[in-house]
């Protein structure tokens, strides 16, 4: 768990994160970083593990190495776009993940950049005002960073900038909140009960039935979301 408040300019972010394996809390696939007004996650690629690869250890790579970048660049301002690719240039390890940075910015703005299924959604006056795109090549493959010929690299990602004002609640998620749900440790424990619901209609299920596979329940996966709360 961590907890940290800061930000630039007028508004200050107070953040917070939780993670719930879906298995081994030794090797975990989710990987995230609070530093100093900005957040980030990413989701390792289970599949690796079954070529003899630590699934999570590119996406702690990547997300080391994306801090690393914010704490050289704090001074200058934080560009969400450049720090995942100087991370993803740094990141040498085997595998794949997915990839989602964003930063409070001085002029009242979320910047972010995003690649794949992670993603984050803005909440005002307890309502849902904003909810990033999901990238997929199709059902269930998302856009995937690695050093794979064949993975996505950080010139797919997508940025947007979204104004907030005090009272905004951001939440920052791997796909297995995404999922699974329709403030850090109530919303990751609730999207695990959901992913093990075999009745419940969640977003992956809908989304199963679009892509004409028919499927009810939750995703099982590993779960990390990360919270800010926007201050004045």
């Amino acid at each position: 768990m961590h907890n940290k408040a800061s930000g630039e300019g007028a508004l200050k972010m107070a953040c917070g994160a939780f993670y719930l394996p879906k298995r081994n809390i030794q090797k975990p696939e989710d990987a995230h970083f609070i530093y100093a007004g900005n957040m980030g996650v990413a989701d390792g690629v289970g599949g690796w593990a079954k070529k003899g690869v630590d699934a999570g250890e590119y996406a702690r790579q990547i997300m080391r190495n994306a801090m690393i970048s914010i704490q050289q660049r704090h001074n200058r301002g934080v560009e969400p776009r450049k720090v995942l690719e100087a991370a993803f240039l740094s990141t040498k390890a085997k595998g794949s993940s997915t990839a989602c940075i964003l930063t409070l910015n001085k002029c009242g703005y979320l910047h972010a950049v995003n690649v794949g299924d992670s993603g984050f959604m803005i909440f005002r006056n307890k309502k849902l005002m904003y909810k990033s795109p999901v990238q997929q090549h199709n059902f269930n493959c998302p856009y995937q960073l690695g050093n794979h010929k064949n993975s996505d690299r950080p010139c797919s990602a997508t940025e947007v900038k979204v104004e907030v004002v005090p009272g905004d609640i951001i939440v920052l998620g791997t796909d297995g909140l995404m999922d699974n749900m329709h403030l850090a440790w109530t919303i990751a424990e609730l999207a695990l009960y959901n992913s093990m619901n075999k009745y419940f209609l969640s977003p992956f299920a809908k989304a199963s039935e679009l892509a004409g596979k028919k499927r009810m329940g939750g995703k099982i996966d590993d779960i990390t979301v990360a919270v800010g709360h926007i201050l004045p």
